[in-house]
């Protein structure tokens, strides 16, 4: 599949998101799935009180439809990769949907309880690397720009299970403002597909990329600020987990650090946060995660998503640099 069709996988998200958008929301708005803010959270956000949310699932059909529309024009049977995919985007959206339902049907504000997301995730986690070496897949990592690799054994299913559980939570946490994750997401996944094509020769993984890119860019249309639609948890667990799935099919477990480096950034600022307060009684940011220390301090709500990409476009470049060195 040529550089030209690659890139129209992102054109036939792009399309699918915005087609079905006029359908869902209306349909969401119908049935009261409306955002429940937080007491605890900036007072601004109060007004986005009653926003649809669960919108994540134009961006699941959206990337789902869009790869089987473009494995169709290439004429090319879906890959064990795809599949795998697949299973990890659809298993932790699934899971994130039922959190979003609890939510806002049995009015819940939490949602699931944490032991009850984190068993969830930990289950697909466990069916990913099954499958993985039930084919005999690779238990060794390598350091970009390095011959140097290390096999894991074992071990290397501890990675699995952190990288997947960790890095749908580090996405989660990233979804707090209009455009926020979409953007970030967006970049990222557009940085793994490059480095897919260009250095592994993964033609499936880079259209399955590029139809996430594609619609998270057709998602923003609805959902940058001021928002029209939330994904909820629904596209924020199953976008995390997809993001892991690419950079551990792909051999690039390490990469996810630097590609992903928002979403370590938001996570570890949350843990910083619950550290200091246990240990000293005090707060180090204003609040966590960190775009709403910057919010709290007065920038806008579009600046600090602005910056946000920004910086997430910053260590994509690095990331694929480091890899591909374009």
């Amino acid at each position: 599949m040529n550089v030209a069709l690659l890139l129209v996988t992102i054109a036939v998200a792009f399309i699918v998101t915005v087609l079905i958008s006029p359908i869902i929301i209306p349909f969401l708005r119908r049935l009261k799935f409306g955002q429940s803010i937080r007491e605890e959270g900036p007072k601004s956000h109060m007004k986005k009180s009653g926003t649809p949310t669960m919108g994540g699932v134009m961006i699941m059909i959206s990337i789902v439809v869009s790869t089987w529309i473009m494995h169709a024009i290439g004429n090319i049977q879906m890959s064990l990769e795809t599949w795998l995919l697949l299973f990890v985007l659809v298993g932790y959206g699934l899971l994130g949907f039922l959190d979003d339902f609890i939510k806002v049907a049995m009015k819940r504000n939490l949602g699931l309880t944490s032991k009850q997301k984190m068993i969830g995730q930990i289950i697909i986690a466990i069916i990913f690397y099954a499958l993985l070496r039930y084919n005999d897949f690779g238990t060794y990592i390598q350091i970009p720009g390095t011959s140097i690799q290390w096999d894991l054994g074992w071990g290397y299913f501890f990675l699995i299970l952190i990288m997947l559980v960790g890095a749908s939570n580090a996405v989660n946490l990233t979804d707090g403002l209009d455009g926020l994750l979409a953007g970030t997401a967006a970049i990222a996944f557009g940085a793994f597909a490059v480095v897919a094509y260009y250095d592994v020769q993964q033609t499936q993984i880079t259209v399955f990329s590029l139809a996430v890119v594609g619609a998270l860019l057709g998602f923003l249309v609805f959902n940058a600020h001021p928002a029209k639609v939330f994904m909820g948890d629904t596209g924020s667990l199953g976008l995390g987990g997809a993001i892991a799935a690419v950079a551990i099919l792909t051999k690039m477990e390490v990469l996810l650090i630097v590609i992903g480096g928002v979403f370590v950034i938001e996570t570890l600022s949350v843990m910083i946060q619950v550290i200091s307060f246990k240990t000293t009684g005090k707060r180090v940011f204003k609040m966590s995660p960190l775009h709403h220390h910057y919010e709290l301090s007065g920038w806008s709500e579009w600046r600090v998503v602005t910056t946000f990409w920004a910086v997430g476009l910053l260590f994509a470049v690095i990331g694929v640099y480091m890899k591909v060195g374009l």
